[in-house]
C-alpha cells in the first residue's frame, strides 16, 4: 500500500467501487487507507476534510445485559450505519464547529475571566467522553437483554399504589408487576421525634418480582434522551458514583440538563428499591445486603448497571451520612434550575423517603445526624466521630432544600416539619462545631477533630447554588472560607497546588489518613465556587488556579486530559481520569447562574408554624402520606394541576 502511494501519489480509482469489504478472519490483520488530491495555487491554501466513523451499535455488560447505543435511535442498528455517520460528519462538521464557537465565545471573550480558567473550564469536559461513557437508547433494548441467572430483587412501594410506569419513573426499567397499596413506608428503623422515640413499625413485605428488566420508552419523543452512564474513573470502575456525581453534575446540568434529570430519575427509583442479596464489606469484614430500601446507592453498578447496584463494597454505604443528603440537594437544584414541575412531582416520594431514612442517625434527638466512628461518607478513609462539619452541613442543607421543594409541590406539612427540624439541627451544629473562626472537623476528641476541612461548607455551597438562602450568617461563612484559604490553600506551596483536604490549626497538614493529606481537584473547584458565592473572587480564582498550575500548566505534573482525583503535596497522584474535577463547572454556574435560579421562589425559613412534638418526625402518618401523594405521578391534594 505504501509502495503504491510512494510511486503514484494516489490509489487506483477502481478500488473505490470494488464492493462491500469482507470482514477479517480471526487473527488476520487488515489495513485500509484513503487519499485525496487537490491543486494548490502559489501562496494559496486548500483544506481537505477527512472523517472517520465506526458503528458499534450494542453495549453488553459482563453479566449479560445488553442495550443499543443512543445513536441507533437515529441511524439504526446495522454496522453499515458507519457510512451514514461519516457522511453526516463531512456534511455538517463546519456547522458543528460554528455552533461550538458560538457556545464558547461568551466565555472566551469575557475579559473578566483569567485565561487559565477559560482553558481549564472547557478542557475538563474531556471526561464526559473519555470517562467510559455509555449512552443508550431507552426505547430499544437489545434482543438478548438479560440472562436468567440472578435471584430477584425485593422492591417496596412508598405507601401508595405503584404501577409499572409510576414506580420506575419515566426512563427507568419496566416491571411486570403492580404492587398493592398500603405497603408500609417505614424504612425499617425507629424514626425519632424531638425528645422521644417512635415505636418502630412492622415492615410489611410487598410481593417479589424479577429484576430481569426491560427498558421502555415512557417519554414523548421530544423528551426522551435515553439513559446515561459514566464511570467514577478509569481506576474506580463504577457507574455514576453518586457521592462524586454530586460535584461533577454541574457540568451535565449546565450542558445536558435532560440527561442530568434522567440520572436523578434512576437514583430516585433506586431509593425505593431493595436488593436482599448478601454482600461482604471489606473494611469491617461483616455482611449486609446489597441495597437497603430508603438508602441512596453509592453507584448504579459495574457488571450489570441499573439491575445490580452498589458495586462498591469497602463499607456498607447504607450507613453513609452524605448520600441521602446529596440526593435531596441535587434533586432540588435540578428542579429549581429547570423549572420542570413534572420531574419534581415524579421524584418527590423518593426525596421524602430519603429524608425519613436519615432520622435513624439522629442519636440524641436534636434534629442533627451523627457519624458512626468510621469513614461513612465520600472521604472513605477519613474516620469521623459524632457530628461532622461535612455531613452535618449537608444535612442542614438537605432539610432546607426538602422544605423548599415540599412547599413548591404543595406538601406544606412536610415543609414545616423540615423547617422546624432545621432550626433545632442548626443550633446543635453550631454549638458543637463552631470555634469562633471555622467549624471543627467533628465533635469527637481525636487528634484531628479540630482540623480545618476544606469541604466543611459543602451544604452551604449547594443551597446557595440552588437559589436558597444561606444556612449560616455571613460572618461564619466568610470566616470559615477565609480560614480555608489562609491555611488549606496558601500554606501548601504558596497556593500553587489547590486546597489540601485537612489542615491542623497549627498550619501543618493533617496526616491522619491518606485522604486528609491529599488535595482533591474537584473539591478545590467546589471550594472556589463557594468563595465566589461569598463574594471572595480573588481568593476563589487563586484557589482554583492551583489545580491548573499543578495539573495543566507546563510547570506542573503533566496531568492534562487525565486529571486525577487528587495528589499529595509532593505531587503523587491517585486515580487518573476522574469524574470529580468536572466540578469546575460549579464555578461557571455561580458566574452565570440560570435565570430560573436567580428568580427561584425563596423559602422563608423563619416563617414557620408550631408543630407539636408528636408530629416532629419526618415520617408522616400513613393517612397523611396518602392524602398528599395519591401516587408518584400526581399530587391530588396540592395546588398543582395534574394530567394523570
Amino acid at each position: 500500500m505504501w509502495g503504491k502511494m510512494m510511486q503514484d501519489g494516489q490509489f487506483d480509482r477502481e478500488n473505490f467501487n470494488i464492493g462491500p469489504s469482507m470482514p477479517s478472519s480471526p487473527g488476520e490483520t487488515l489495513c485500509a487507507a484513503v487519499s485525496a488530491s487537490a491543486w494548490v495555487e502559489p501562496h494559496g491554501k486548500c483544506t481537505i476534510a477527512f472523517a472517520l466513523a465506526w458503528s458499534s451499535p450494542k453495549i453488553k455488560f459482563s453479566k449479560g445485559s445488553s442495550y443499543h447505543r443512543r445513536y441507533t435511535k437515529f441511524y439504526g442498528i446495522s454496522e453499515r450505519a458507519a457510512v451514514d455517520l461519516v457522511h453526516d460528519a463531512l456534511t455538517n462538521y463546519k456547522h458543528w464547529e460554528e455552533e461550538i464557537e458560538k457556545w464558547q465565545s461568551p466565555i472566551l471573550e469575557d475579559i473578566r475571566l483569567p485565561e487559565w480558567y477559560k482553558f481549564t473550564l472547557f478542557n475538563e469536559l474531556y471526561f464526559l467522553v473519555a470517562g467510559g461513557t455509555v449512552w443508550i437508547d431507552s426505547s430499544s433494548p437489545s434482543a438478548d437483554v438479560k440472562s436468567d441467572q440472578d435471584p430477584p430483587i425485593k422492591v417496596e412501594s412508598k405507601n401508595i399504589k405503584v404501577t409499572e410506569a409510576e414506580m420506575n419513573c419515566r426512563h427507568s426499567t419496566g416491571f411486570e408487576h403492580t404492587s398493592t397499596s398500603g405497603c408500609n413506608s417505614s424504612t425499617g428503623v425507629g424514626l425519632k421525634q424531638n425528645g422521644s422515640s417512635t415505636i418502630p413499625r412492622k415492615k410489611r413485605s410487598c410481593k417479589h418480582f424479577s429484576h430481569h428488566l426491560k427498558t421502555e420508552d415512557q417519554l414523548d419523543g421530544n423528551e426522551d434522551v435515553g439513559r446515561f452512564l459514566y464511570l467514577e474513573g478509569v481506576e474506580y470502575i463504577m457507574w455514576c458514583t453518586y457521592d462524586v456525581h454530586f460535584y461533577a453534575s454541574f457540568a451535565l446540568l449546565e450542558l445536558f440538563p435532560k440527561i442530568e434529570l434522567n440520572i436523578q430519575r434512576d437514583f430516585a427509583k433506586a431509593v425505593l428499591s431493595e436488593d436482599g442479596r448478601k454482600v461482604k464489606f471489606l473494611a469491617e469484614g461483616n455482611y449486609g445486603i446489597r441495597k437497603v430500601r430508603g438508602a441512596v446507592p453509592h453507584d448504579l453498578g459495574t457488571h450489570d448497571p441499573w439491575n445490580e447496584m452498589n458495586a462498591y463494597n469497602i463499607h456498607d454505604t447504607s450507613k453513609w451520612k452524605d448520600l441521602n443528603s446529596k440526593f435531596v440537594l441535587q434533586v432540588y437544584r435540578d428542579f429549581a434550575a429547570t423549572g420542570d414541575m413534572a420531574f419534581g412531582i415524579e421524584v418527590w416520594p423518593a426525596v421524602r423517603t430519603a429524608m425519613e431514612y436519615m432520622e435513624q442517625f439522629d442519636r440524641d434527638d436534636d434534629g442533627l445526624i451523627e457519624n458512626d466512628g468510621f469513614p461513612d461518607q465520600t472521604y472513605d478513609a477519613w474516620t469521623v466521630h459524632g457530628v461532622s462539619a461535612y455531613c452535618g452541613c449537608l444535612w442542614l442543607a438537605a432539610l432546607q432544600a426538602a422544605a423548599a421543594m415540599a412547599q413548591r409541590l404543595g406538601d406544606k406539612f412536610f415543609a414545616e416539619t423540615c423547617k422546624t427540624k432545621f432550626f433545632s439541627a442548626k443550633s446543635a451544629f453550631e454549638k458543637k462545631l463552631w470555634n469562633g473562626s471555622y467549624f471543627n472537623y467533628d465533635s469527637g476528641s481525636s487528634s484531628n477533630s479540630k482540623s480545618i476541612q476544606a469541604d466543611q461548607l459543602a451544604g452551604q455551597w449547594y443551597t446557595s447554588s440552588s437559589g436558597l438562602g444561606p444556612i449560616f450568617d455571613e460572618f461564619k461563612t466568610r470566616s470559615s472560607l477565609q480560614k480555608i484559604f489562609d491555611f488549606n490553600v496558601m500554606k501548601v506551596k504558596g497556593g500553587r497546588m489547590g486546597a489540601v483536604n485537612g489542615m491542623h490549626p497549627n498550619g501543618k497538614v493533617d496526616e491522619s489518613c491518606m485522604q486528609s493529606r491529599e488535595v482533591w481537584t474537584g473539591v478545590t473547584y467546589a471550594v472556589a465556587a463557594n468563595m465566589l458565592l461569598a463574594g471572595m473572587e480573588e481568593e476563589a480564582f487563586t484557589t482554583a488556579e492551583g489545580i491548573f498550575i499543578a495539573g495543566w500548566s507546563e510547570e506542573g505534573f503533566g496531568y492534562w486530559f487525565q486529571t486525577p482525583e487528587g495528589w499529595t503535596t509532593n505531587g503523587h497522584y491517585r486515580s487518573l481520569i476522574y469524574m470529580r474535577p468536572l466540578a469546575i463547572w460549579s464555578m461557571q454556574w455561580v458566574l452565570s447562574p440560570p435565570k430560573a435560579i436567580i428568580e427561584a421562589p425563596k423559602i422563608n425559613m423563619m416563617d414557620r408554624i408550631v408543630i407539636s412534638p408528636a408530629t416532629f418526625s419526618l415520617s408522616l402518618p400513613e393517612t397523611r402520606v396518602r392524602k398528599i401523594a395519591n401516587k408518584t405521578a400526581c399530587f391530588g391534594n396540592s395546588s398543582l394541576q395534574c394530567t394523570c
